[in-house]
């Protein structure tokens, strides 16, 4: 095993031997920090203007409810048109919705229904590209690289979410709010750039089917039919829902019950970041060499217990290492269970499944955060954030007892 596992460190950064993904892999990072500098000063400017931690939860639902509509829709044109064209499309309609909202706040105009009204817009782009980005993956590398890559891909996201909230804290506390929309307009060129760039595969084309709208209700079929996914899905939506909803409430928790700054803030949204980066890496490595059932109900316990421990704490240093530690078990879950649902169904249905895997995230994070602030404005947010780890614990034990049933019932 330890042979194993040195092996798997030289091969973390394998997938970038393929061109296509190289280019991007460094549009993305550059991206995405920008994304995360935009996300943390919406957040911190939403609290400013209105100290209300239900709209913190509405804008945060506002942002990803209309998945729930649009999904089916997005996975089947992913699976009907070139992902690469989809995601231009995709990247340069959100960049024009960056630019407005930094208009916005420049200009002194910016009311909380117009971040409302731009956060839903973003939901209906991210239908659209979530399918599309998710499937296109294997595309850019290979089935045998498709593990590595989307753990490197993970590791992109969360290498941004750990430099791009400590920029936005210190540019925030220094300059204003309005230069981190700004600068993630100016992202969007790294990776529409990385994407013309490429010579993606030529797509064949696709069996006609009897219907648009059959053709895009296929992934919820398959998924349902499927046992195994069925499983998969139903734990990552429990836990997106409880536990992952945890973030909506940072501001709040920042200013309220740390009573920190916006640098203090950036901090802690950093902190999540590098946990859940150095867990991408650690897929990455040695993901091929870790037991999948270990690695997916491990990561959510993991979780779940940093998680308790952040909410029952007032140490700021502590904080910052509950929330590296826990992200990083939510990173191993989430890479793992996304590798597992690639690998597992035909490319021609991926796009499709990879449709209801956005549906679920787009579904989970408003009702998540619809919940986590309601429950925040009469509880309070400690318990929020204590109660989001229990139940996330508890499904994983309940997914537990069912696989081992499963396998204890003679077929």
């Amino acid at each position: 095993m330890p042979n194993e596992l040195l092996r798997g460190w030289r091969r973390v950064f394998t997938a970038l031997r393929h061109r296509n993904f190289r280019l991007f892999f460094w549009g993305q990072l550059i991206s995405l920090i920008g994304t995360w500098m935009d996300k943390t000063a919406e957040g911190w400017l939403v609290y400013r203007l209105t100290g209300s931690k239900v709209l913190l939860g509405v804008i945060a639902a506002a942002g990803t409810a209309p998945m729930i509509v649009f999904s089916f829709w997005g996975g089947s044109i992913a699976d009907r048109m070139p992902k690469r064209s989809i995601l231009v499309v995709t990247q340069a309609c959100a960049m024009c919705l960056a630019f407005t909202e930094a208009f916005l706040v420049w200009s002194h105009l910016v009311q909380p229904w117009q971040i409302v009204v731009l956060a839903t817009f973003g939901g209906i782009i991210m239908a659209f590209d979530m399918p599309a980005r998710q499937s296109f993956v294997i595309e850019m590398t290979s089935r045998e690289d498709l593990m590595n890559a989307i753990s490197l891909n993970s590791s992109v996201f969360n290498g941004a979410r750990l430099i791009g909230p400590s920029l936005a804290g210190i540019i925030m506390a220094r300059v204003g709010i309005a230069p981190c929309f700004f600068i993630d307009g100016l992202s969007f060129m790294a990776v529409i750039a990385g994407l013309l760039m490429m010579n993606p595969p030529r797509m064949k084309a696709p069996a006609r089917a009897a219907s648009a709208l059959r053709h895009a209700l296929g992934g919820l079929s398959y998924v349902r039919n499927d046992r195994r996914l069925f499983t998969l899905f139903s734990l990552f939506s429990i836990v997106g829902v409880f536990g992952w909803s945890y973030a909506v409430l940072m501001p709040a928790w920042a200013r309220d019950v740390l009573h920190v700054n916006e640098a203090g803030y950036g901090m802690l949204m950093s902190a999540g970041g590098l946990g859940a980066m150095l867990g991408a890496l650690v897929n990455a490595a040695v993901g091929e060499a870790m037991p999948r059932r270990p690695a997916v109900l491990g990561g959510v316990w993991l979780f779940s217990a940093m998680l308790l421990l952040f909410a029952i704490t007032r140490v700021y240093a502590l904080e910052l290492l509950f929330l590296a530690v826990g992200s990083f078990g939510m990173m191993v879950f989430m890479s793992t269970c996304n590798t597992l649902v690639q690998t597992s169904v035909p490319d021609e249905m991926r796009g499709r499944v990879m449709g209801v895997w956005a549906l679920i995230f787009g579904a989970m994070i408003p009702i998540g955060s619809l919940e986590a602030g309601a429950m925040a404005h009469w509880l309070g947010t400690p318990f929020t954030i204590a109660f989001g780890a229990i139940d996330s614990a508890a499904a994983a034990f309940v997914t537990w007892l069912s696989i081992r049933n499963r396998a204890a019932t003679p077929t």
